[in-house]
C-alpha cells in the first residue's frame, strides 16, 4: 500500500495554468526540485555587514530580528573595549549565502530606530578567519570604563607622566606638519603647561614686588662688592666709602654737645 501511494505521488505532474507557459513553468519546477534535493553540506554560509545601527540594539535583539529571514549561525556586534558601547555596525552569518543576498537587498536603507541602516554582502575571500571569535560569549561591561578612569584624581607623578605623553604626541604632530610643508601654528598643550621659574642669578634683583626683576647700577655694585674667601672660610664684606656728609654730621654733634655744656654751666 505504501509503495502504491509513493508511486502515485511521484506520478503526479504539476501543470501551469496557462498551457502556453507550461514549458517555462516545468523548468522552474525542475530548478526548485534540484535545490530541495541538494544536501545540506553543500550550502555555503553568507556574511552580511550591517551598519549605521541604533545604539539601543544589542546582540539578542539583532539575532531575533534577522532570524526571521533564515537561520543565523553567528552574529558579532562590534563594541568599544573602553566604554562597552556599540560602535554601530555588526556582522551576521547566515546558513545560506542566498539568504544573505536577500537580506542585504531587503534591509539596505531600511528605517530602523530613526536611522537608515546599511547592508551589504561580504565576499567570502574578505571574511577574516577571526571575525567571529568570541561571538558566542556573553558581553560584560568593563569594570573601569575610560571616562571614570581618565577623570579620576591623579597624583603629581601621574600628572607629570600624562603631561609628558601629551607633549610628545604634540611634538610629533608638529613635525609631521612641518615635513609636509604645512605652516600651521597652534597653542596646543604646551601653552597650558606652566613655564618653569628661572632661578635668580647674582646679577639680578628679585627684591622688587613687580613681576619683572629690577636691576639698577647701585644694586649690582652692592652684589659685586660681596666676596667670599674660601681658604679662610671667612666672609669679607667691602663697605661703601663714607660720604662727605658724615663730616658735617660730626660737626653738628660737636656743636650740640657744646651747647648742652654751656646750658649746664
Amino acid at each position: 500500500m505504501t509503495e502504491g501511494k509513493k508511486s502515485s505521488k511521484s506520478s503526479q505532474k504539476l501543470l501551469a495554468l496557462n498551457p502556453s507557459e507550461d514549458a517555462e513553468f516545468q523548468k522552474k519546477v525542475q530548478q526548485v526540485k534540484k535545490k530541495e534535493s541538494r544536501p545540506a553540506s553543500t550550502l555555503k554560509p553568507g556574511v552580511v555587514y550591517v551598519g549605521h545601527l541604533p545604539q539601543t540594539l544589542a546582540e539578542p535583539q539583532l539575532e531575533a530580528y534577522f532570524s526571521q529571514f533564515g537561520k543565523v549561525n553567528r552574529l558579532r556586534l562590534s563594541r568599544s573595549k573602553k566604554t562597552g558601547r556599540g560602535k554601530g555596525y555588526a556582522f551576521v552569518e547566515f546558513d545560506c549565502d542566498e539568504v544573505a543576498t536577500i537580506v542585504a537587498e531587503t534591509m539596505n536603507n531600511y528605517l530602523m530606530g530613526e536611522r537608515l541602516i546599511k547592508c551589504e554582502v561580504v565576499p567570502p575571500e574578505k571574511v577574516h578567519e577571526k571575525l567571529f571569535v568570541g561571538s558566542r560569549k556573553m558581553f560584560s561591561k568593563p569594570k573601569r570604563p575610560a571616562v571614570t578612569r581618565y577623570n579620576r584624581d591623579h597624583d603629581p607623578e601621574q600628572m607629570k607622566t600624562l603631561t609628558g605623553r601629551l607633549l610628545r604626541k604634540e611634538n610629533k604632530l608638529r613635525k609631521r606638519l612641518a615635513d609636509k610643508g604645512i605652516d600651521y601654528d597652534f597653542p596646543g598643550f604646551a601653552a597650558q603647561v606652566p613655564a618653569k621659574k628661572a632661578q635668580p642669578s647674582a646679577d639680578t634683583s628679585v627684591c622688587s614686588e613687580d613681576t619683572t626683576p629690577v636691576c639698577t647700577p647701585s644694586v649690582l655694585e652692592k652684589r659685586r662688592s660681596m666676596k667670599v674667601d674660601d681658604d679662610d672660610d671667612e666672609v669679607i664684606i667691602k663697605m661703601q666709602p663714607i660720604s662727605d656728609n658724615s663730616e658735617d654730621d660730626e660737626d653738628c654733634e660737636d656743636t650740640v654737645e657744646e651747647k648742652e655744656s654751656e646750658d649746664e654751666e
